[in-house]
């Protein structure tokens, strides 16, 4: 293996046999085995290096590291670059036998929206008689059964992703979608480097994980790699024409660029005559070759959108007209944690959500307040250790529409937890705590109390932790599931 990387990555030093063979690959200790090769990476909260040694004990017959050794093992080769991290891409990709190269590959990236793209895109691929896979926030399909993302990342490190890629192809997978965040497509993570992408689509561009890239102009350009990454020949992008940036996105694209839209009759397609029905969204889909009617059951003008951009890129990876979409968008499921209801049985309605960006809440927050006939009471917070300037954002958006709002933990890790809430509630000027502004740390008591409030009319909506099977705390994640917890307060109030 280590002949086949030397075109593909830059040692600085090779110590030991190059002819080691390498039965897997780990980033952490904990998951190396026998034949194992360990990449030693540098994070903000320790260093891989330290523990090259418990490496080797587990197996790992091969070390990337960067930073020069005081001791090399007889029998073990390392291999010194530049970067462990970065290098993960190009190393994985050519232990699993170059998986993107045998797959059309699709990226989806954009602050809001990408999950539920992804889903709608792999739904579409499949009812189209496609056999394809998945890599979301959510959850990932090999080509064997949708199953939960259990890395807790939205874009996992390149030695996941190719593994996931690698067992779509082995179970006869044509097509992979795969959800393309700002931290995977940054040269600094590199997680989804060399992967061939044939197409990618941008939903929209929010305030969202400056604490990670400094400044928007830096996060607008991660994002923009996808497009750089599109095969000239044969590829193509899809950009949601009603986004400002986006000729910044077309212009980073070698291969030709289409677009959809609520807004741009010119834009390859479009809809209008947007109406609410009981279960979601009717319009109307105008495109080169077919104008229509087209109903789906998600809420919501963005799931229109979303819906859009699946639509135009299967036309355009399959051929076919928009038309041949059409009887597909009824059959359509939402995404668990995006816009799920919860039966309560009782005279108001509970609604679970992921929305966590001031984009996400300009688009949804209107949209229930428009749904619904009493009081809207609004229960969300803000991630510790993350983008601290959209807190008071979303607390002025929330306190323009919500009735009562209800402040509790989202995510704190290692940040004072009350900190947060005053962060937010700073946003909130419309509003008086203690009247209609409440700050509960605790997550489940903050539920029950917004379920307590309820009555006939009101909506409660709980934001920001969707599908989430934690909730992160400076001592490490507490198991957690927001809409089973939902469940509990309704039954434990008497409302269930």
């Amino acid at each position: 293996m280590v002949e086949a990387l030397q075109g593909a990555v830059t040692f600085l030093g090779i110590t030991g046999s190059i002819q080691r063979e390498v039965t897997g690959l780990a980033y952490d200790t904990r998951d190396v085995k026998d034949g194992y090769a360990f990449f030693a990476l540098k994070g903000i909260h320790t260093d891989g290096h330290r523990f090259i040694t418990d490496a080797i004990k587990h197996g790992a017959s091969v070390v990337f590291h960067s930073e020069d050794l005081d001791y090399y093992n007889t029998g073990t080769t390392y291999l010194k670059v530049s970067n462990t991290r970065t290098c993960m891409a190009p190393v994985s990709a050519c232990f699993y036998g170059y998986p993107s190269e045998k797959l059309t590959c699709i990226g989806v990236t954009g602050t809001d929206g990408k999950s539920t793209t992804v889903s709608l895109l792999h739904q579409l691929l499949s009812l189209s008689g496609i056999k394809a896979g998945f890599i979301s926030t959510v959850q990932f399909d090999t080509g064997d059964g949708a199953q939960k993302n259990h890395y807790r990342q939205s874009t996992p490190e390149a030695t996941e992703i190719h593994k996931i890629l690698c067992e779509m192809v082995e179970n006869g997978c044509t097509h992979a979608v795969i959800e393309a965040t700002s931290h995977g497509l940054s040269p600094l993570n590199n997680r989804l480097g060399s992967i061939d992408f044939t197409a990618g689509i941008l939903t929209n561009i929010s305030h969202e994980h400056l604490e990670f890239h400094k400044t928007l102009e830096r996060y607008v350009d991660d994002k923009a790699n996808l497009f750089r990454r599109i095969k000239a020949e044969n590829g193509f992008g899809v950009i949601n024409g009603d986004e400002p940036r986006r000729a910044y996105f077309a212009s980073a694209s070698a291969a030709p660029v289409v677009y959809y839209s609520t807004k741009d009759r010119n834009a390859d397609i479009f809809a209008d005559a947007i109406t609410e029905t009981p279960a979601g969204e009717s319009f109307t889909i105008h495109a080169e070759d077919f104008s229509g009617e087209a109903d789906i059951n998600l809420p919501g003008i963005f799931n229109v959108e979303n819906t859009l951009a699946a639509v135009l890129t299967v036309s355009r990876l399959t051929g076919k007209s928009v038309k041949f979409c059409i009887p597909f968008l009824p059959q359509l499921q939402p995404v668990a944690g995006r816009m799920n209801f919860i039966k309560t049985g009782k005279d108001f309605r509970v609604l679970v959500d992921y929305a966590h960006t001031p984009g996400a809440y300009l688009k949804l927050f209107p949209i229930l307040r428009k749904r619904t006939e009493g009081r809207l009471i609004a229960v969300f917070g803000s991630a510790g250790e993350r983008d601290t300037e959209k807190r008071q954002v979303q607390g002025e958006i929330a306190s323009r529409y919500a009735d009562i709002i209800i402040l509790t933990d989202e995510d704190p890790r290692g940040e004072n937890p009350q900190r947060i809430l005053e962060d937010i509630k700073e946003g909130c000027r419309q509003k008086t705590e203690g009247k209609d502004l409440f700050l509960v740390q605790d997550r489940r008591e903050a539920i029950k109390a917004a379920i307590r409030t309820a009555g006939k009319g009101d909506l409660v909506v709980l934001l920001g932790k969707g599908h989430e099977s934690s909730i992160i705390y400076s001592n490490g994640p507490s198991p957690w599931d927001e809409k089973a917890e939902a469940e509990k307060a309704l039954a434990e109030t008497g409302v269930y």
